[in-house]
């Protein structure tokens, strides 16, 4: 009589603990969180914890030249190089800055048609100097006209950034 009893006490706690299949389905469906869909280049990354393009260019106000960074943020694509995809120009809301992103290694490419996609990148966020020789190259690659290049007369202190991993959002 014991054995019963302490087997139904035994069967009342499994099926009291129990969550019928649609209340354990409603607490699924909550936890699942709607994923944004990433192409990746580079080395593989992840879009959670990037800060706000906003947030980057008070980081980059706070380097001097010479500085660096670790840095992971989401913002726009301005430019890309039309000849390879081997650099690309980035969004800071608020700022002339568009930082200057290369790959690192020279170990990957973009695509050469993603003006104006939301990207992420992660990597290294420095400031840097760029010769006259410098931006003339990138302003052809850019596609830009004969007569803004010959313009290009001094070096210029800008922002840049050392990818190693970039999502392009689809």
């Amino acid at each position: 009589m014991k054995k019963y009893f302490y087997l139904c006490l035994v069967m009342l706690g499994l099926f009291s603990c129990k969550q019928p299949a649609d209340q354990e389905q409603n607490d699924l469906a909550k936890l699942e969180v709607p994923q944004e869909k990433y192409e990746s280049f580079g080395e593989q990354i992840s879009a959670l914890n990037s800060i706000s393009a906003e947030e980057m260019k008070l980081k980059y106000e706070a380097l001097k030249p010479g500085d660096t960074i670790m840095a992971k943020f989401s913002t726009t694509v301005n430019s890309v190089c039309k000849m390879k995809g081997c650099w690309m120009t980035l969004e800071l809301p608020g700022s002339d800055e568009e930082p200057m992103v290369k790959f690192k290694d020279y170990g990957f490419f973009v695509p050469k048609d993603i003006e104006g996609s939301s990207v992420v990148v992660e990597g290294i966020a420095f400031i840097e100097e760029t010769s006259v020789e410098d931006q003339k190259h990138f302003a052809k690659d850019a596609g830009r006209s004969k007569d803004e290049i010959d313009a290009i007369k001094e070096t210029k202190k800008s922002t840049g950034f050392l990818a190693h991993g970039v999502l392009i959002k689809q």
